[in-house]
């Protein structure tokens, strides 16, 4: 009795295709976990302005301009002027607040995120955010 023995394993086209499968997924899957972990890095930056963009909306109310909302005054905090976390620098002239962050995982010290109050004729505080942090998409 003869039996037939077939051939176990994979042909050579078979993990050739395979192979192109996994490059063409790394190859979409890499750039967009970059601009993920930039993001989330990024998110430092914007954070760190909250209780800037809180104290400016304060002494706005209080002084009824941004004119003289400047950072170590009116109940602003101090400017931070030595890198902390992703931060850089972060300065509040005028009510606009400009963070600067540490090049680091990505991000370029070019990325800035600007935060400027705009006051309605109502007293609200409105912001608008610009920079290349915005630009690139890292923020809103």
């Amino acid at each position: 009795m003869r039996y037939k023995h077939s051939s176990q394993g994979f042909t050579l086209i078979e993990l050739m295709i395979t192979v192109g499968i996994v490059g063409i997924l790394a190859a979409i899957a890499i750039p967009s976990y970059q601009n993920y972990t930039r993001r989330a890095y990024y998110s430092e930056v914007v954070q760190a302005t909250a209780p800037y963009k809180a104290a400016v909306g304060e002494c706005i109310q209080n002084l009824g301009a941004a004119a003289g909302c400047d950072a170590g005054t009116n109940t602003i905090p101090a400017a931070i002027t030595a890198a902390t976390g992703a931060v850089g620098t972060l300065a509040v002239d005028e009510g606009v607040i400009t963070v600067t962050p540490v090049a680091a995982h990505g991000i370029a010290a070019t990325d800035t995120y600007v935060l400027t109050p705009t006051v309605a004729s109502n007293g609200t505080v409105t912001w608008a955010s610009s920079g290349g942090g915005v630009t690139n998409g890292y923020a809103q």
